[in-house]
């Protein structure tokens, strides 16, 4: 893995104008740092609400910046137009979170997967070998491509959308809670599938998750978000399975465990935690 830094996110604030006659804007990031490096996986975890989802969508420029900035290979991408961000397009790519409403219903999956190769003019006979090689790369037999999204599950539809994500050969991919909408087992398949093309292809994810398992299993360094600011941010397996903070800990704890006992002691600590927090929020004045 590359030391050097692939996306640098430094002091990031975003505002939303709240309705109302001169209310304030509500502020969803605080001030937010973190970076990716070539070939990593960096995960943003926390729980809804807490700020991840913007982050991702203020590097894809679908979020306002209000200050900080937001670099990719040492250039601020924060403020770029529509036709600058088209042509970052072949670098830059996201993974939404919802299989069934994230692929256009009306097209065969061949033309899903063919559309951005034909926005930067490849051939048609290329794109067609290029189709048949994401089929393959996510696994999925190559007459898929004559069928609608409405005739695959939800796991299906998600590796359609990893390939889509896949087609420009992007450097770096945002992955926006991808495996939350599936149960259990298509998760882990739909992961290890995430792991493998990283070590194939060399991308990196910045992958957003409300889930302390799923970060673990794919990531490298994991940031934890609450109320829009990073409050613990390092290595994956001290961040997972030894938090410090103790937001991170209650995230910990709300995993479920198969022993009984220490399943009811986890949910009797995070409640502990949990009142906790709201004894300090009501001494700051903070709404929960």
């Amino acid at each position: 893995m590359n030391s050097e830094t692939l996306l640098d996110i430094k002091d990031v604030v975003v505002d939303y104008p709240v309705k109302g006659f001169r209310k304030p804007p509500f502020r969803a990031l605080k001030g937010v740092s973190l970076d990716v490096r070539p070939g990593e996986c960096v995960g943003l975890v926390g729980e809804s609400g807490c700020g991840k989802t913007t982050l991702g969508r203020a590097v894809l420029g679908l979020a306002p910046v209000t200050s900080g900035s937001i670099a990719y290979k040492g250039r601020e991408i924060s403020g770029l137009g529509r036709t600058q961000r088209r042509a970052l397009a072949s670098d830059l790519q996201v993974v939404f979170q919802d299989p069934y409403t994230s692929l256009n219903p009306s097209l065969t999956i061949d033309q899903i997967l063919t559309e951005p190769l034909i926005v930067r003019k490849v051939d048609k006979q290329q794109a067609r070998r290029r189709v048949r090689e994401l089929l393959d790369a996510v696994h999925l037999p190559s007459n898929a491509g004559e069928r609608l999204p409405r005739e695959f599950s939800g796991g299906q539809r998600q590796r359609v959308a990893i390939a889509r994500a896949l087609a420009l050969d992007p450097q770096l991919i945002v992955c926006d809670e991808p495996v939350s909408a599936l149960d259990l087992s298509t998760q882990a398949r739909v992961l290890d599938l995430f792991k493998e093309i990283q070590a194939r292809t060399g991308v990196a994810y910045l992958f957003v998750s409300h889930d302390l398992d799923v970060v673990r299993h794919l990531s490298h360094r994991v940031a934890v978000m609450y109320r829009g600011e990073i409050v613990e941010w390092g290595d994956a397996a001290q961040v997972t399975l030894h938090p410090e903070h103790p937001y991170t800990q209650r995230l910990f704890l709300a995993a479920p465990v198969a022993d009984p006992g220490k399943q009811e002691q986890r949910r009797a600590e995070r409640q502990r935690l949990i009142a906790l927090q709201q004894e300090q929020d009501e001494q700051m004045g903070i709404s929960a």
